[in-house]
């Protein structure tokens, strides 16, 4: 990646959560303070981080983030939480800031306690180790199925200043967002105050990880941070500067949400679902999830099947307003249904050839109104069960 942001420091180091050695404690660090905003999980069991950084964030400002992978902390009680601000007490310390200035975030196995002897005894040199240069570490450490870490940078300028927007995320499993990703940070040297981050944080998420699905599971640890430090030097934002920064924003989630579904855990194929002429916007987004959740598309998907009764049957227990004669489906530029009917065998061949790519779109299109969605997903193969079906033993 090579990656760094003015302001901001980072470090990873390996504490032992991971089996292997591999890294697992990720630091994040503004050198001044800076404007906060987050988004967490919608899924009613909330791991203990998540509880203590929606705590910690309500003032809209924040220092440093702290990430572990191997144990998501979720599911543990009240220890749970005693470790999470233990965790930020911990960090502040040799920082010398106040624990309130820490965001926590975790990710790994459900209901097991979080050592915190491992914990403490890689402070010290996660925070010794801080520097420009430590981002591609962090990405590194905060990963778990994921083959690769996920970063994107944006460059914009603002006020006559140039300033940009850098971003990490790790997710391949237990992805269908209800709110952002597994977990992602976000970093900018922009100026901008809690509120105009916040909004442009939700909005982007709504558009980019609220979009992504690889699996229908939403995370007890679902969490996006986006922290302001305001080194840049750009005065108060103008209208236009606002619309540029929720566009650099959004575009660095979006490619970091292109990401996740085609890392997606076991998958071979990435998938745009495009679903056009919805008769409204909610119907619109429920069909396209419909469709990309389907087992037995995404399955279909994996063999390189264009099944297209199997998206019809999905679209028809979506609960939305649709009119099977109108319905017409395509594999990239090839049309595979006609009205409701299929377009012939030799249209099934030539579908199946684009199904071989690494990466294809399928559209919909209703023809019952004007709305459409957009989702990014990924195909369910025999890996997908292998890795799931081991994943604490």
């Amino acid at each position: 990646m090579g990656y760094t942001i003015q302001g901001f420091k980072a470090s990873a180091v390996a504490a032992g959560l991971k089996k292997g050695g591999a890294l697992d404690l990720a630091l994040l660090y503004s050198e001044k303070e800076a404007t906060a905003a987050g988004v967490f999980t919608t899924n009613l069991v909330k791991a203990a981080p998540v509880l203590l950084s929606r705590e910690h964030i309500r003032d809209g400002k924040a220092r440093a983030i702290v990430a572990n992978a191997g144990n998501a902390n979720a599911c543990t009680g009240p220890q749970g939480m005693r470790d999470a601000q233990k965790t930020a007490e911990l960090v502040s310390r040799r920082l010398g800031i106040h624990p309130e200035e820490v965001l926590v975030a975790s990710t790994g196995v459900i209901g097991e306690p979080l050592d915190m002897n491992l914990i403490t005894n890689a402070v010290v040199p996660l925070v010794e180790s801080l520097q420009s240069s430590g981002l591609e570490d962090a990405a590194k450490a905060i990963m778990t199925t994921d083959s690769f870490p996920k970063t994107a940078r944006f460059a914009g300028a603002a006020g006559g200043r140039p300033y940009e927007i850098v971003g990490m995320a790790k997710g391949a499993g237990m992805i269908m967002p209800n709110m952002a990703t597994m977990l992602s940070f976000i970093l900018t040297d922009i100026s901008i105050d809690a509120h105009l981050l916040q909004n442009a944080l939700q909005e982007g998420v709504e558009k980019t990880f609220n979009r992504t699905s690889v699996d229908g599971d939403t995370s007890t640890n679902d969490t996006v941070f986006a922290l302001a430090n305001g080194v840049a030097g750009n005065g108060p934002l103008s209208q236009e500067d606002r619309m540029e920064f929720a566009r650099g924003l959004t575009r660095v989630m979006d490619d970091l949400a292109r990401m996740i579904a085609r890392d997606g855990e076991g998958a071979t194929k990435f998938v745009t679902l495009e679903l056009r002429g919805a008769a409204s916007a909610d119907d619109a987004l429920q069909g396209a999830r419909t469709v990309a959740n389907s087992a037995l598309v995404k399955t279909a998907l994996y063999g390189r099947d264009p099944n297209w009764g199997r998206i019809m049957a999905a679209l028809g227990r979506a609960g939305i307003s649709m009119e099977e004669s109108a319905m017409d489906i395509w594999i990239d530029d090839v049309q595979i249904v006609k009205g409701g009917l299929g377009c012939g065998k030799e249209a099934e061949e030539m579908a199946a050839k684009r199904m071989e790519n690494d990466a294809f779109v399928i559209i919909i299109d209703m023809h019952v109104g004007i709305f459409a969605e957009k989702i990014y997903t990924c195909d369910l193969s025999h890996e997908y069960v292998s890795i799931n079906a081991d994943y604490r033993t």
